[in-house]
């Protein structure tokens, strides 16, 4: 099997203890790991893959905890560097009753977004691995460079790469900024995931279908197109998938879409995908791959935080029946 890498932010999660409260008037939080990209290499990591990540912590306390975290759940961390020039980032959330959450973010910068094109190796690559990415870490910054170096390496090695573009615009110094940056990455991916919530602002067309379909540019070859409860949508050049998700009750929406990605990638590692096989192998097992996706997806909604709330493979595979 392959490797997972995945580049961008690890954080700190402040999640509430308190449902249902907008951010300014929750009083009590809890610690927990997060960053979607640290998400994703968990996921595939749990499922029993082969995981690293690469960014740069601080050199506090906080670090120190991200890097014991990581490593408890299997992820490979000689990828992560450190550094006294900023600090590790935080993230407050809050909780709406429903689950979906509100985001304040502090760093500026944070330490991972000083990571430099220089410091990717291409000795970190190799045939059948997937190179996995998201936009938090695409703003103007040293790391925004090294995304487009690994990029670059990822597809040199006959790697894939994939693109999750996890909108955050609170990151961002305008809308549109993030949309234009999302689109000149989209190009670069063989595999891109987008939610329904996302689509329209990425794209730019209100029209699902021709959305779905302008996101086929450049190197893409596999859309991935969720629907929260409602199952995702897989799109081919020429060919259409569709899957129901799984009814759960749900504690917390907060990595969801991540443990979804990283069960995809893992179903991918794990039959082997490479450039060249990538549409025939999604054609032929597009059913188990969303099903083991949907899945991990849903069972990450009913505990609260991401990384602790990833499922385990015997847990998926238990859901899935």
């Amino acid at each position: 099997m392959g490797n997972l890498l995945s580049i961008g932010e690890l954080l700190i999660d402040f999640i509430p203890q308190q449902k249902g409260l907008a951010l300014k008037d929750v009083t009590s939080f809890e610690r927990v790991p997060g960053g979607a990209p640290a998400n994703v290499a968990v996921a595939v990591a749990k499922f029993g893959g082969n995981a690293s990540l690469i960014t740069k912590l601080g050199q506090d306390a906080f670090g120190d905890f991200l890097l014991e975290q990581l490593t408890a759940a299997g992820v490979q961390v000689d990828k992560i560097s450190r550094t006294r020039q900023a600090p590790t980032g935080l993230a407050f959330v809050s909780l709406r009753e429903d689950g979906e959450r509100d985001f304040s973010f502090y760093r500026n910068p944070s330490a991972d977004l000083l990571l430099t094109a220089s410091e990717i190796k291409g000795e970190w690559f190799d045939h059948g691995d997937i190179l996995h990415f998201c936009s938090v870490d695409l703003v103007e910054s040293p790391m925004k460079h090294a995304h487009v170096e690994a990029i670059r390496l990822a597809k040199a090695y006959g790697g894939v790469v994939s693109f999750d573009p996890n909108v955050r615009l609170p990151l961002w110094e305008d809308g549109e900024e993030c949309r234009n940056t999302i689109l000149k990455f989209i190009p670069m991916s063989h595999i891109v995931k987008v939610s329904d919530e996302e689509l329209e602002f990425i794209t730019g067309i209100a029209d699902e279908q021709r959305a779905i379909a302008s996101l086929f540019t450049g190197d893409v070859k596999v859309v991935v197109f969720t629907k929260g409860a409602n199952g995702a949508d897989v799109y081919l050049q020429n060919n259409h998938y569709s899957s129901e998700g799984y009814g759960v009750k749900v504690e917390d929406t907060t990595g969801a879409g991540d443990a979804f990605i990283g069960g995809f990638l893992y179903q991918l590692l794990d039959k082997g995908a490479t450039q060249d096989n990538l549409e025939s192998l999604v054609a032929e097992h597009v059913k188990e791959i969303l099903a083991f996706a949907n899945a991990s997806g849903a069972l990450t909604t009913t505990g609260k935080g991401a990384i602790s709330s990833i499922p385990s493979k015997d847990q998926v595979v238990q859901l899935i029946g």
